[in-house]
């Protein structure tokens, strides 16, 4: 179970639960002739687990680059903001940037390090909090022995959390596919995001680690009231886990409302769920 503290620690927004967190308008992402993404805009809301789903190449993934910043859109912006009433505009910003704002991701595709256990893959996703040199680092003495025992501290409450307890000192190649998707999601929790961004998070699993990992995400969003952005082919976790779903079909959006209301939507059901027969 987390700790008290750690579970105010996690979500590093200030933006009251119900407000606007981000803002995404007019998003429009071009590669050459082909439109990727096309005045696509939502907003997704403080505290709230919102689902973004459609066929294969309707543009999901860009939409999440675009965000966190791997694509920059030629027209249309999306919006970080802030609990004191400012915002973030990071369709201009580089990726690391926008990290250090409090935007983490996951990818659809493994991104670790596979040589390296699940402990030191986790330590390197606190790099962005690391305010020391890599002498002092390396000599590891005053404030920079402070600095890795704080983060060391974080890092292990997420171990607790995604129930890695077992794996720590175990390199993430080794490890079953399902356990390396909940390393991937434990790297972007130890970052304390304020926006967390899921590609994917359970394709490839079975039913059994979809289950385990359905209920990491609910964990993280009701323990510590993290906004997360979901991109998920199975629809029943979909409609389970969701506050709000968009649905993008060949880079436009073509639906935006709660489970209920998309599930039951003319256009999604012939787009992504497939028309009824006759």
């Amino acid at each position: 179970m987390l700790g008290r503290a750690y579970v105010h620690a996690l979500n590093s927004s200030t933006v009251p639960e119900g407000q606007p967190a981000l803002e995404i308008s007019n998003i429009e992402l071009r590669f050459g002739g082909v439109v990727a993404l096309h005045d696509v805009g939502f907003t997704v809301t403080q505290g709230h687990i919102h689902a973004v789903i459609g066929p294969n190449g309707a543009g999901k993934s860009s939409l999440l680059n675009c965000v966190s910043g791997l694509y920059h859109p030629q027209v249309g912006k999306a919006i970080l903001h802030t609990g004191d009433g400012g915002h973030h505009e990071l369709t201009k910003l580089p990726p690391h940037r926008i990290a250090r704002l409090g935007v983490a991701r996951s990818f659809q595709n493994i991104e670790l390090f596979s040589h390296l256990t699940v402990l030191e893959n986790l330590m390197l996703g606190r790099h962005t909090h690391m305010k020391h040199g890599v002498l002092q680092s390396l000599l590891w003495f005053g404030p920079a022995q402070n600095q890795e025992i704080s983060h060391r501290g974080i890092v292990e409450e997420v171990i607790d959390l995604l129930s890695l307890q077992a794996f720590r000192h175990k390199p993430v190649g080794s490890l079953a596919y399902g356990i390396q998707k909940r390393v991937e999601l434990g790297r972007a929790l130890v970052l304390q995001p304020s926006l967390l961004l899921l590609d994917e998070p359970m394709a490839g699993m079975n039913a059994e680690e979809k289950e385990d990992m359905a209920r990491y995400v609910l964990d993280v969003h009701e323990l510590a009231g993290v906004t997360v952005i979901l991109i998920e082919h199975d629809m029943a976790v979909v409609m389970d886990i969701s506050d709000r779903v968009s649905v993008l079909d060949f880079g436009r959006l073509i639906a935006d409302g709660t489970p209920a209301e998309v599930k039951t939507n003319p256009a999604v059901v012939e787009a992504y769920l497939g028309a009824e027969e006759h």
